[in-house]
């Protein structure tokens, strides 16, 4: 029986095409994924694991991530394609709620949000926040960050689920920020499967480098060096005194 959910869940709420390279010696793996629920969409391709085209349904119109001197550019007419995509997969998914008297769908709660900076942090230069969350179904996830307590939404941006080879999705955030002294960020995850958000508290004091190993390291040096210049000293005056 929960066998037979599961392949229900993917037939009902995800139309997944998989090409998936399974030799040994594998150098490269693509993944083609179109999604539907009553109200939204999705329409992604991705090449080893990072997304290089998904379709903007908001805006009507297709996202190529990749940056432009890379060469990586798709046939006019593609968005289209995925419009007419995503109407089959609607029309599929409203037959297939019919037979099965619409069911209620299986739902895994996401992993708790990990935060980490995308470089070292130092104080008055600007970084990125990562906000990444997996292991959820269906999709998507909502975020939503905070600075010192504040709701943020200026500097942020959402990247389209991806699917996980055991049919449930990861997803990630970003957020520009320039660190400083005393500030803490907060981000959360809402999701059907969770009865409240979970949230994950970043601070900047905390992820700072210490100054322990530098100030020791110095201290060393120095001592090192009034050492070298006391042998000196006494190796000179040896010399004179013959």
């Amino acid at each position: 029986m929960m066998k037979m959910m599961k392949m229900m869940k993917m037939m009902v709420v995800l139309v997944l095409s998989c090409v998936l390279c399974v030799s040994a010696d594998v150098l490269h793996q693509d993944i083609n994924v179109v999604g539907c629920s009553a109200s939204d969409g999705e329409s992604m391709y991705s090449l080893d694991g990072e997304v290089k085209w998904y379709a903007d349904f908001k805006n009507k119109k297709g996202v190529e991530p990749a940056p432009e001197y890379l060469g990586i550019h798709y046939q006019e007419g593609t968005y289209q394609q995925a419009e007419a995509n995503l109407q089959i997969c609607k029309t599929n998914l409203e037959t297939a709620r019919k037979v099965m008297k619409d069911f209620p769908t299986e739902s895994d709660a996401p992993s708790s949000p990990m935060i980490y900076p995308r470089d070292e942090v130092e104080l008055e230069v600007k970084n990125v926040l990562i906000c990444h969350v997996t292991g959820f179904y269906p999709a998507p996830v909502k975020f939503s960050w905070t600075k010192n307590g504040q709701s943020v939404t200026e500097g942020t941006s959402v990247n389209v689920p991806y699917v996980n080879k055991d049919g449930t999705f990861n997803q990630f955030t970003k957020l520009d920020f320039t660190p400083q002294q005393g500030d803490f960020y907060s981000c959360s995850v809402s999701h059907p499967a969770l009865k409240d958000p979970l949230t994950r508290i970043w601070d900047v004091e905390k992820t700072l480098p210490g100054v322990g190993p530098a100030v020791f390291c110095g201290l060393g040096l120095t001592v090192g060096l009034l050492g070298v210049a006391a042998g000196t000293f006494f190796l000179i005056k040896g010399n004179e005194c013959r």
